[in-house]
């Protein structure tokens, strides 16, 4: 070899080495996580507060290196609170998007029916809003979980409290003609009358409502003193003040599930939904630095208090970010395993997630609406709140 073959050797190897160097210093591909929410339609308002609680944490964790090293990147899509709409667009996600975790679901059926996407394609999604007891009971699947409160937790709850504020209670029930409707009914019911509570009628409006005076002959009728209802966003304030136009508020105690009165219904309802008493997982004023820290981020972010949508929605991208940290992969199998059993800080403070059927225990609160803020009336501890495990499936 002649030192003109040794010099173009050399120079050879010093390129290999410097390309070899900076493919090395690439910084490492993002771990994507879709977010599948309805932003658009009745329950927009509901998964605005979703998106924001995300976003913020994310901020959060990608301002602190992200997790294990690699940046978090979102991928949105509206699933209209629509279970037709939802189940294409979390395919699109897990298939053309590659998403490594799927969060966001709001409509009970959009999350049953997205929770079958999701073990098709061997991936893990977590709902932080839907309140339908059969996710995580009967119809439970291994790659689903829920960071946020069942019904029958919010119901354990606020039936304790109407047993003593109420003990006189006859109650009548309106809920939405569809799965988280008649799910918390169902619960609240089952709950209301261990304690002693009277049912003295029912009904189910359809989603999206607009007019439910048709209804209000059948609730005089029934002369209850207390009212349970589990509507949400849009159709919550046209419930509310149409209520108020025909006079059914007077002289009726209206309790119903956390979704039903937010800070993003509140103000167009206005002193009609005064009064408002709900079993939840997560107030405002909860007294914990967690809570404290977390209120004046998302103040600060976006001009507007969170609820317990925020809240939960901010809790799950930690409880990611808690099991893939201990998985030491994004492997699904891995990060499951990591996930059952889990313990990990949130808003609320501490909660864990049951490993027999993915749903997280915590502290239960009852609060009501008080001059246009809910205040905390009691609390129930969380093992105490969460009821058996009823999964049976993995």
């Amino acid at each position: 070899m002649n030192s003109s073959q040794l010099f173009c050797r050399m120079l050879l190897t010093a390129l290999a080495a410097g390309f070899s160097g900076i493919a090395s210093a690439q910084p490492a591909e993002p771990i994507k996580i879709g977010v599948l929410t309805p932003l658009s339609g009745t329950y927009a308002s509901l998964g605005q507060q979703v998106r924001w609680g995300i976003e913020l944490a994310t901020k959060e964790i990608n301002d602190a290196g992200g997790i294990m090293g690699r940046k978090v990147e979102l991928l949105f899509e509206d699933e209209e609170a629509n279970p037709a709409v939802a189940t294409p667009k979390a395919e699109k996600l897990f298939q053309v998007s590659k998403v490594d975790f799927l969060t966001g679901t709001v409509s009970s059926a959009s999350t049953l029916a997205v929770g079958q996407v999701a073990e098709r394609n061997d991936r893990l999604m977590a709902t932080t809003v839907s309140f339908s007891d059969a996710i995580t009971g009967d119809k439970c699947s291994p790659n689903v979980f829920r960071v946020n409160a069942k019904a029958g937790q919010q119901s354990v709850a606020l039936a304790e409290w109407l047993s003593k504020a109420k003990p006189d209670a006859k109650v009548f029930y309106l809920g939405p003609d569809y799965e988280m409707g008649r799910s918390t009914v169902h619960a609240f019911k089952a709950a209301a009358e261990a304690k002693g509570a009277k049912t003295v009628g029912e009904v189910f409006a359809p989603l999206d409502n607009k007019d439910y005076s048709p209804f209000f002959g059948q609730i005089r009728a029934a002369r209850p003193n207390v009212m349970y209802t589990s509507v949400a966003g849009n159709d919550t304030v046209r419930l509310f003040n149409q209520m108020s136009e025909y006079g059914l508020l007077r002289n009726l105690t209206v309790v119903g599930a956390s979704g039903t009165v937010t800070s993003q219904n509140l103000g167009a309802m206005g002193k009609n939904a005064e009064g408002f008493t709900t079993g939840v997982g997560y107030s405002v004023d909860l007294d914990i630095p967690e809570n404290k820290k977390f209120v004046a981020a998302f103040e600060a972010a976006y001009k507007a208090a969170p609820d317990l949508y925020g809240a939960d929605s901010y809790g799950v991208m930690y409880f990611y970010k808690a099991a893939v940290e201990k998985a030491h992969s994004t492997d699904t199998a891995k990060v499951r395993a990591a996930m059952e059993g889990l313990a990990w800080m949130t808003p609320q403070g501490k909660k864990t997630m049951r490993a027999g059927d993915h749903q997280a225990v915590q502290d239960m609160y009852v609060t009501s609406l008080k001059d246009g803020r809910f205040k905390v009336l009691s609390k129930v501890d969380g093992a105490a709140a969460i009821g058996p495990d009823t999964c049976k499936r993995f």
